[in-house]
């Protein structure tokens, strides 16, 4: 089987080598993928996530027996539409499902209509009523672009002023081009944090394990946001019970909901949630595995992913196997030196040469030059290791990290550690 991952991520390395445990894939291509998924044996393509021409032509062309369209930009713009309407079977959302995360206005408006708790909100399409909105709206409040903005187009707003130039800079500034022009200010929720990502074939849902992101650049949850600085599987804050409820109040009147739209959602299901004193709600729905919490979730998920998301195109996902295996995963994302901000390219990167089975190494921004892999990106990999629990996970991780090497790397020192004071 020739298999075709689109992406170039962490993620997508991650995707890839979970798919790899089926023998049935002969050929694997990436477009563009990265050096840690050229490492793998993979061919990368130098073609653009969002070059869905392109790809359309390479998929008929090779004669790509599968696809998987891992990242947010290329679903929104319709690369599933395009690719099955060339007669390449394809895994994840069609373009109408996944403006549940393109447009956060209708993925508001849509919790608003089928009940589904979220925070509250007020949707602005004119820069002047919003600043009027803020000028007097409880704080903290949250300002959201409505569109995509690589991850970074919600700005959390402890004082006035900073609600104001969160506006102004969305509104006015154009800081995220078109994804701004139409913003959400919602109240501020407060609570645990828990991400869970399910697969759902419009009508059976099955989540993987629970996760639990860390976005702050720095320890202690200082620093800037970034796309995720590393995360542990599973969330001890998401009990069993509160699964149950979730799965009630929230999950299946998702799917639900989208299928009454006639936007029926195929594919994995991101669940952005808020664990607060009056119950669990959505505090973002994204339309794709998530990054990094991709790195942990796989590692746990007990079933052949390649078996799953054929089942989930076609769907049959309540025909197949989909469990979680027991234990905990733990990934430490390693950042180029200045990340989040401006940080150089090209550092040579050391990994180690005996790395243990319950252990690997992720790519996510570096490139293969002559067989040495050299920094490209801010997050340039993620250390990843298993363990019977989360203590032990995260001591592997971080060993594996400490023994990872390129001139200026940061990584944060405590992942865990609230997840840790709960295990407790």
């Amino acid at each position: 089987m020739k298999l075709m991952m689109i992406g170039g991520g962490g993620r997508e390395h991650a995707l890839i080598k979970k798919l790899k445990e089926n023998p049935a894939i002969t050929e694997i291509y990436a477009l563009p993928g990265n050096g840690g998924i050229a490492r793998e044996g993979v061919t990368c393509l130098p073609i653009k996530a969002t070059d869905i021409a392109a790809q359309v032509e390479f998929a008929v062309k090779t004669g790509i027996d599968f696809a998987v369209v891992a990242p947010d930009d290329p679903l929104a713009l319709g690369a599933v539409d395009a690719l099955e309407a060339a007669g390449i079977p394809c895994f994840g959302p069609k373009k109408d499902a996944a403006i549940i995360e393109s447009s956060k206005i209708f993925s508001k408006q849509l919790m608003e209509k089928y009940g589904i708790p979220t925070a509250a909100c007020r949707i602005f399409t004119e820069i002047e009523p919003a600043l009027a909105y803020v000028a007097d709206c409880p704080l903290p409040t949250v300002v959201k672009a409505d569109g995509l903005a690589l991850g970074k187009g919600v700005s959390i707003c402890l004082t006035r002023d900073e609600a104001i130039d969160a506006v102004c800079s969305m509104m006015e500034d154009r800081t995220f081009g078109d994804s701004g022009s139409r913003i959400v200010i919602e109240e501020f929720l407060t609570g645990p944090e828990v991400s869970v990502l399910a697969f759902t074939d419009g009508t059976t849902l099955i989540p993987m394990a629970s996760s639990m992101d860390h976005k702050r650049a720095l320890d202690g949850d200082q620093g800037l946001n970034t796309g995720g600085m590393g995360t542990i599987a599973p969330n001890p804050y998401y009990t069993e019970a509160i699964a149950a409820e979730c799965m009630e109040t929230i999950f299946l009147p998702t799917i639900k909901a989208m299928k009454a739209e006639g936007r029926e959602f195929r594919g994995c299901l991101y669940f952005g949630l808020m664990l607060t004193p009056n119950g669990p709600k959505v505090i973002e729905y994204n339309c794709r595995f998530g990054d990094p919490e991709t790195q942990v979730v796989l590692p746990l998920l007990d079933g052949d992913l390649l078996t799953i998301m054929q089942a989930v195109r076609d769907g049959r996902l309540a025909e197949v196997s989909v469990g979680t295996k027991p234990g905990a995963a733990a990934c430490v994302i390693m950042a180029s030196g200045g990340y989040p901000g401006s940080y150089e390219k090209g550092k040579a990167i050391t990994l180690p040469t005996d790395i243990p089975e319950y252990a690997h190494v992720i790519i996510a921004g570096a490139k293969l030059e002559d067989e040495t892999l050299l920094t490209s990106g801010g997050r340039v990999l993620g250390a990843v290791a298993q363990g019977a629990d989360l203590p032990q996970a995260l001591q592997r991780a971080y060993a594996l990290a400490d023994n990872i090497h390129f001139e200026k790397a940061h990584y944060r020192r405590d992942i865990g550690k609230r997840a840790l004071e709960v295990c407790k």
